[in-house]
């Protein structure tokens, strides 16, 4: 099932009729940098009135979880803990499930980003040759340093742990202007040391999902990720088995969901027409 418009067709609204949760990217989805869009309060009242939970997701760990639940709040959400997950937080999970012998990191990242992995217990290497980290750690750095740069490349070299909070070349703003992301500096250090990160974290990794059908229990097919890019958001649907939803108001463009190879199960011209055919979906069906 691929749709490149609002549709009722039958298939579409029975697939959408099993959707108890909607898992939504936020930057380029819900608001673009300080901007709200028009659509998202409606749409998150329609999911209320339709029993619908909703989950924040971000690859964008440059604040932590108090700075986004305090950013959501100044937009007028209002969101808890429990219904936000970044990939720093994904990142996070990881080490301490998979590498937990990792204890200093080297990290580039903001300092909310920072004081996140601090208070998750990590310690945090300083600027120095002889302070040797068991890994480094790159995110979405607005503060990147090249000192701090040619440091993370002098460890990758000497073969640390290289691990990526989110694989994002760029992230979405409404100023004039390009910020690049984790997945650019990340290529940059590739560059200079031949070596690509060992570790990716957020999303297209299916693990971002998998926390909250587990939390809700749910199964694959009753989640929904709705998101603006291909390569993170629609891939990680598909990876999880889940329902992907492409909103053209961020990254993506029609054109890049008509070459998308998986494709997005729906493309959308935003949250309003989602939040239509999931109310369309809980309607009675008409038997003739």
């Amino acid at each position: 099932m691929s749709v490149s418009a609002p549709s009722s067709s039958p298939a579409v609204l029975a697939r959408l009729r099993q959707i108890a949760h909607v898992a939504l990217d936020m930057d380029g989805t819900i608001y673009r940098g300080g901007t709200l869009f028009a659509c998202t309060l409606p749409f998150l009242r329609r999911m209320r009135e339709l029993g619908i939970g909703c989950t924040f997701l971000t690859n964008n760990p440059s604040k932590s979880s108090a700075d986004y639940l305090a950013h959501l709040r100044k937009l007028g959400l209002s969101a808890t803990a429990d219904e936000l997950y970044t990939s720093a937080q994904a990142t996070i999970d990881r080490l301490h499930r998979v590498y937990p012998a990792v204890k200093r990191i080297f990290v580039l990242g903001t300092p909310s980003m920072r004081a996140e992995f601090q208070g998750a217990g990590f310690t945090l290497t300083a600027d120095d040759p002889a302070d040797e980290p068991d890994a480094v750690v790159v995110g979405f750095d607005l503060t990147l340093t090249y000192a701090g740069l040619c440091r993370a490349a002098w460890w990758i070299q000497q073969g640390k742990l290289f691990v990526a909070t989110n694989p994002d070349r760029v992230c979405p703003t409404d100023q004039p202007t390009v910020l690049v992301d984790c997945g650019a500096i990340c290529a940059l250090l590739e560059k200079a040391t031949g070596r690509a990160p060992d570790l990716v974290l957020g999303k297209p990794d299916p693990a971002m999902l998998s926390g909250i059908l587990d939390r809700h229990g749910l199964r694959p097919a009753q989640i929904a990720m709705v998101g603006d890019r291909i390569y993170t958001d629609i891939l990680m649907a598909h990876r999880a088995e889940a329902l992907g939803v492409l909103v053209l108001t961020g990254e993506a463009t029609a054109h890049d969901a008509a070459q998308a190879n998986p494709p997005p199960h729906l493309v959308l011209p935003s949250l309003a027409e989602l939040g239509e055919l999931l109310a369309e979906s809980r309607l009675p069906v008409v038997r003739t």
